[in-house]
């Protein structure tokens, strides 16, 4: 799934969820604090299967710390998060937020040549085969990039899949189908094996007009009528990007509201939004099939409602790619959902065996996927360590608007009975926004109601991605809403908003 999100996947309260898991968790290995070699005569071996950030970037890490490292990958350097995640499907997105900025025009006294004052922006057609190719040359681009950096640092890196053999061994089997396996004696292990899209028994994708999101960039015209099913993340993202590239879109919600997971007051925005631009969506409406017809295909719901479109994305969820490859028998211990249990400096229930990324389930987010990868790498070499904290983490969705989260959400903070203010500003009184037709959005802080350090922070708002940075230094830094308040900000800018709702904190706590 797309990873440059943040979808609160464990429940609160779940360590994984609140990053209180420590590195004693009874049942995980020891640490390896030095690799088991004799007298030091070798550099340790490393062996990391699957390229994704988890990785690639572990392999970097071992690699500058003098082990011999070995890397295999089965898809392409990055693995899904480059070639057929994050970045192809927020490359996408920057063309659809391009359509979306273009709507705006009228409003801000532009129209293109012989088109009438009150028509709309969107006298622009999207030609999505040329999009689509711009995609994929993209991903690739990047992943030779990757390749590239990890063969100048001296990794051994291998096209083909891995699997254990005991802890101490994975056998590589190369993609070529030519050449033999390859056994790799390793001290330490990392798996960052990823995940795949989920499907459903009665809506298997078939590439053409049932797809999972792997399969959008194949498209090379504009889907007339796209049904999405399930509004987490991914189908709120692709349901937003199709819709202001020119397609119908339905978006089809087993819950209440689309971005269950998320703040409230995000997600009412993001709805309210894409209602206004014409999407219809359907909400405690659960898919239980997707059938092709001659014409487009059917998506049958729970009640017997029937909706028809040109094309369908299943967008419901993930599975860990954690399946054949030796851990059960190699002692590798999986959660109920199948995925490989780790604390939080990476180890596994075996010792000298590490997992990063979204085959561990900790958080499907690109950003943490190569920072557990970093870790472990640290934790094994015997360099200094610090644990994982999900309750630094940011985490952005790219909606028009974008949300980004970082720290303690509204719920996480009213479930666990921290007494916490907060308050919040509308996006259109910024006169920076008023300049941009930005009408959409908002600046959210939560904040002890003693202390007054920064909890958490909501950002809705076009690029919020880059706005939540100065409360993800407030949060990881432990700054106080009047640290934040007392800052200076450009007049006018957007950033404004986050000072000024501290300002508004203060007094709230005075």
């Amino acid at each position: 799934m797309p990873r440059g999100y943040r979808p609160r996947g464990a429940p609160a309260g779940h360590p994984r969820h609140n990053g209180r898991v420590t590195a004693t968790t009874p049942g995980l290995a020891e640490p390896p604090t030095t690799p088991e070699v004799p007298d030091g005569r070798r550099s340790p071996r490393v062996v990391v299967v699957g390229g994704g950030p988890g990785g690639y970037e572990a392999a970097l890490v071992a690699r500058r710390a003098g082990a011999d490292v070995t890397l295999v990958e089965r898809q392409g350097l990055g693995g899904a998060t480059v070639l057929t995640d994050v970045v192809p499907s927020k490359t996408l997105i920057a063309t659809a937020e391009w359509m979306t900025i273009a709507d705006r025009a009228p409003e801000l006294g532009i129209r293109s040549l012989g088109q009438h004052a009150d028509s709309p922006a969107s006298g622009h057609q999207v030609l999505l085969d040329q999009v689509n190719e711009r995609v994929v040359r993209l991903a690739r681009a990047q992943s030779a990039d990757i390749r590239t950096r990890l063969v100048d640092e001296g990794v051994d890196v291998v096209d083909g899949t891995g699997r254990l053999d005991g802890p101490q061994c994975v056998v590589i089997t190369p993609s070529d189908g030519e050449a033999p396996e390859r056994r790799c004696d390793a001290d330490v292990v990392l798996l960052a094996t990823g995940s795949t899209p989920r499907t459903l028994p009665e809506a298997e994708p078939d590439g053409e007009r049932i797809l999972t999101w792997t399969q959008l960039y194949g498209l090379d015209t504009l889907p007339e009528r796209l049904i999405v099913v399930g509004s987490g993340v991914t189908g709120a993202e692709f349901a937003g990007a199709y819709r202001s590239l020119g397609s119908e879109v339905v978006l089809i919600s087993s819950r209440d509201r689309v971005l269950p997971g998320e703040d409230a007051d995000a997600a009412q925005v993001i709805e309210d939004v894409f209602r206004d631009r014409g999407m219809v969506v359907k909400g405690q409406s659960r898919a239980v099939s997707a059938r092709r017809t001659a014409t487009g295909v059917e998506v049958t719901l729970e009640g017997g409602e029937v909706v028809t479109g040109s094309h369908c994305l299943m967008a419901v969820g993930s599975v860990p790619s954690t399946q054949g490859i030796g851990l059960v028998e190699a002692g590798v211990r999986l959660t109920e959902r199948g995925h490989v249990d780790v604390d939080r400096v990476s180890r596994t229930s075996v010792r000298g065996v590490y997992a990063a990324g979204d085959c561990t389930g900790v958080l499907p987010l690109a950003s943490v996927a190569a920072m557990q990868g970093r870790i472990a790498m640290a934790h094994a070499l015997g360099d200094a360590v610090v644990p994982l904290d999900l309750e630094t983490v940011a985490a952005n969705i790219f909606t028009a608007p974008e949300i980004a989260t970082v720290g303690a959400s509204q719920a996480s903070l009213e479930e666990s009975g921290v007494r916490y203010v907060s308050t919040s500003l509308a996006l259109a009184r910024n006169p920076r926004a008023k300049m941009l037709g930005i009408k959409d959005g908002f600046v959210k802080i939560f904040a002890h109601a003693t202390t007054g350090i920064v909890l958490g922070g909501v950002v809705v708002a076009p690029r919020a991605g880059e706005l939540i940075f100065p409360l993800t230094l407030a949060v990881s830094h432990r700054l106080t809403a009047d640290d934040v308040a007392q800052s200076f900000t450009v007049y006018p800018s957007l950033s404004g908003s986050i000072a000024e709702v501290a300002r508004v904190l203060h007094q709230r706590r005075a």
